[in-house]
């Protein structure tokens, strides 16, 4: 027999009089289908409308990765981009040519000087004095032809005495072996016969690939090529400059080699990839707060092979990250981070702060427009100061992104960007491991002050009914109970009603099994002043017979 899913209906009653009944449905594949009744007051729905909202500083409307979407001047770099890119590629420029060949110049004529003094020290050796030693050098540079020539009359007359002979045999082995001179030739030559072949063979255009995605291959490079013009204003020539020494960094920093590296670290619990925001962008969260071990702090920054290793570890992290990415035409190719700065170490930490400084300046030259939004929470009164010591290292465009938010608002400023079910429970979601997964949509209700709202989740035949739910912040009184349809049965008490503490479990998960119609009721009684944000969500499996 196919089981029907309960259809939750969840009230809000006021000691007000005058009301208004607002009704909504909200269905998702494989999820109940629920049916929300509020009752608030008329005249106080204005003012909590405007009360509930979470202010978002710093929010950006993240830029088009679609082509038709740009403006023409935009469009029109993009092509200018391309076309130096093109001929980099076709000229190797990014394999800096130029620097090889001036290593070689500078090999070429380093023992120049060598050999002169040899000649001088041959010449010594024979007894000849320093006039004859001109002449000879002289004749050897200017007439070697007629050397030559008073060799052969030597052979044939045979009129020349000893000392004669032994002279032109000196002078003429001389210029048989001009060390500097012979290797210039040589060199003039291998590169007269590497112009003949580059111009009768050109060379290939080399292969240069960026983030895991080769320059100019696919639209994927459009979109990595956006990145560097929005960084630079859409200014050609500074974004190809930028671009440049990116790639040249890279090859510095050996970053193909470094993203298969085994780096055995500690981090994994201060820097991680959770879940995904309300736009589809995956999210990182990083948790200052781990430093406050001295142990691991000590283990990462107290020396400069250290925070070398902790810089190794955090490039690698992230570009193994950024390879996960979607980079073609429309797709996400940003990241959100957020930063926790709660029990995070003081300003008076020196190692850390030259660490995230270091950081900070590598990722900006290096990764431009990967961070679709910055969102600090549990920020600290101190934080002001330090920021403003950073703020100097950060571009416009990554400032206008930030969003901060002090411990009370944290959780509030969170929900705002990331569904609850993305979000970690410790931040004030329902993502953890457990029953419920990250595909199993959660519902958020906001509990006004001296309100007490009740969720029904009716179901109409046997089956086992789950449950999780929380309220941020809790301080308000739960209960849970069974009401049968049939007036004969009795209602069976699932929870009793308590006061939920803040400093208990964040998350309550429950079960009940239904042996016949009714509807499951749970009552939040919010009995302080202040507004508070309940989070639920249920699924059903069918109960198996006795």
């Amino acid at each position: 027999m196919a089981q029907h899913p309960p259809i939750p209906t969840t009230t809000s009653t006021t000691p007000k009089q005058e009301q208004l009944l607002i009704s909504h449905v909200v269905s998702e594949p494989k999820t109940e289908t629920a049916t929300v009744l509020v009752i608030a007051d008329d005249k106080e729905k204005e003012k909590e409308k405007d009360s509930e909202l979470v202010p978002e500083p710093g929010l950006v409307k993240e830029e088009s990765t679609i082509l038709s979407d740009l403006r023409e001047n935009q469009n029109k770099a993009l092509l200018e981009l391309k076309q130096l890119i093109q001929e980099a590629l076709n000229n190797h420029h990014f394999s800096s040519p130029s620097t090889k060949e001036q290593h070689y110049d500078k090999k070429e004529k380093q023992p120049e000087p060598e050999p002169a003094r040899e000649t001088t020290k041959i010449t010594e050796e024979e007894g000849d004095e320093k006039e004859q030693v001109k002449e000879t050098e002289v004749v050897v540079e200017d007439k070697e032809a007629v050397t030559v020539a008073d060799l052969s009359s030597i052979d044939e007359d045979g009129t020349k005495t000893v000392e004669a002979i032994q002279e032109t045999i000196i002078s003429s082995v001389q210029p048989e072996q001009p060390p500097p001179e012979q290797k210039v030739s040589d060199t003039e030559t291998k590169e007269t016969n590497k112009v003949d072949e580059a111009s009768s063979t050109p060379l290939a255009p080399e292969q240069v690939s960026i983030y895991g995605v080769p320059l100019l291959a696919d639209e994927r490079s459009d979109v990595i090529l956006l990145k560097f013009l929005r960084a630079r204003d859409f200014k050609v020539k500074e974004a190809f400059t930028m671009i440049s020494n990116t790639i040249q960094w890279r090859k510095e920093f050996k970053i193909d080699e470094l993203v298969e590296e085994n780096l055995d670290s500690e981090l994994e619990k201060v820097v991680y990839m959770h879940g995904f925001d309300k736009e589809g962008h995956p999210v990182c969260y990083n948790i200052y707060g781990e430093f406050n071990s001295k142990e691991l702090y000590k283990k990462t920054f107290s020396d400069e092979e250290k925070r070398d290793k902790f810089l190794r570890w955090r490039i690698q992290f992230l570009e193994k990250s950024i390879r996960k990415l979607d980079f073609n035409h429309g797709g996400i190719c940003t990241i959100v981070q957020v930063n926790d700065l709660k029990n995070s170490p003081g300003p008076g930490k020196w190692e850390l702060r030259q660490a995230t400084k270091q950081a900070l300046q590598l990722l900006q030259d290096n990764y431009p427009e990967f961070v679709a939004k910055q969102v600090f929470i549990n920020v600290p009164w101190w934080y002001l100061a330090v920021n403003r010591m950073i703020s100097p290292f950060l571009t416009q465009r990554t400032k206008s992104k930030f969003v901060f938010a002090g411990p009370s608002k944290s959780a509030e400023t969170l929900l705002s960007y990331i569904a609850p079910e993305q979000l970690p429970v410790k931040y004030g979601g329902l993502s953890k491991d457990g029953e419920f997964g990250n595909t199993d949509v959660v519902t958020e209700v906001t509990v006004k002050p001296a309100t007490k709202h009740i969720v029904e989740f009716p179901v109409t035949e046997q089956c086992l009914l789950s449950w999780e739910l929380r309220v941020i912040g809790w301080e308000v009184s739960y209960g849970a109970e069974f009401v049968p349809s049939s007036e004969e049965s009795y209602t069976v008490i699932i929870q009793k009603a308590r006061k939920v503490d803040s400093s208990e479990e964040p998350v309550l998960l429950n079960s009940f099994k239904v042996g016949e119609p009714g509807k499951v009721v749970l009552t939040i009684d919010n009995s302080s002043s202040k507004k508070k944000k309940l989070l639920y969500r249920l699924k059903t499996k069918p109960s198996l017979s006795d």
